[in-house]
């Protein structure tokens, strides 16, 4: 899908149908015609546009012709094969030329849904250098937001899993869970990389109000970074720690189904020896009370086990 915006004299973002000086073209899972005409129009590579549609690019930065190329992750939700939320990334591709902005991403991201709202201060599509700072912050504010998410999410399955500790379920929502923060942290990291880059380099020529943002947006994804590996951290030690819990509590059931066999075994083998068809010694087949006897013997035998396993907490 391609979509051209431009901020009018009244300061007001409009779609328009050409691509013109100071507007901002934005490519959603473009097809090759729409790839085609913004390269010919916008007189940019082919190639960056291709790389930015590459699910596996790596974060980065890079200046040619006048052209400043940057490519970052930014976070989204999907359903994985047994329903469970994932948290994954996907490259966004930026482009700031002379004449207007470009933005690339292999899916329609809201990253991008609060500008076509204009919801963002001091946004304006021929401000290309603060356009692209605003992105990467609000990139980051929504790693922030996400990873508030996974913590309450966390914390839902914690208390799900004191409840019903033999159930898997949790464990699967855990896990999934923690690959999110895998992904995050990754991503996050290569993001640093680029931000710093930017800072370095001077790759883009920023004002004091730009170099404000672009200190909020390094702000912003160092904390991030850091709660990311916090929520690792611990996500790991409970699942480690709940799958002990489940471990345990089998082996308690297990103990207990044990010891209730072997209880029930000894009035089984009272039964078994006095019910053969053989003579019983003593002549206990002629005992008048041969039935209520055998009763309590077996009784007394479950009794005594029970009591001793009791006893030894057993159950």
């Amino acid at each position: 899908m391609l979509e051209i915006y431009k901020t009018t004299e009244a300061r007001k973002l409009e779609v328009v149908d050409e691509i013109t000086k100071g507007c901002w073209i934005n490519l959603s899972s473009p097809n090759e015609q729409e790839i085609q005409k913004v390269a010919k129009e916008a007189n940019v590579p082919v190639d960056f546009i291709r790389d930015a549609l590459d699910d596996e690019e790596r974060s980065r930065i890079e200046k040619e012709d006048g052209d400043v190329f940057i490519i970052i992750d930014y976070p989204y939700i999907v359903k994985d094969e047994s329903g469970y939320s994932v948290y994954e990334t996907l490259p966004l591709g930026m482009i700031l030329t002379d004449d207007c902005f470009i933005t690339i991403s292999l899916k329609e991201t809201p990253v991008l849904t609060d500008f076509k709202n204009n919801k963002i201060k001091e946004f304006y599509t021929y401000k290309k250098t603060r356009f692209a700072l605003q992105v990467l912050f609000v990139i980051a504010s929504y790693y922030l937001r996400y990873l508030k998410q996974i913590n309450k999410k966390t914390d839902e399955v914690e208390r799900e899993l004191h409840q019903t500790s033999m159930k898997n379920k949790e464990l699967y929502s855990l896990l999934a869970l923690e690959k999110s923060l895998v992904y995050f942290t990754t991503s996050l990291k290569s993001n640093k990389m680029v931000l710093d880059k930017i800072l370095r380099i001077k790759y883009l020529k920023m004002y004091e109000e730009d170099e404000d943002i672009l200190e909020d947006v390094i702000i912003e994804n160092t904390q991030a970074i850091e709660m990311a590996a916090t929520y690792s951290s611990i996500l790991t030690s409970m699942m480690n720690a709940f799958s002990s819990i489940i471990s345990n509590n089998l082996n308690i059931v297990m103990k207990f189904l044990t010891s209730i066999t072997i209880i029930l075994a000894f009035p089984t083998m009272v039964a078994s020896f006095l019910g053969m068809n053989v003579p019983l010694p003593f002549g206990l087949e002629h005992f008048s009370h041969g039935f209520l006897s055998a009763i309590l013997v077996s009784v007394f035998l479950a009794s005594t086990i029970a009591f001793i396993f009791w006893k030894k907490k057993y159950f």
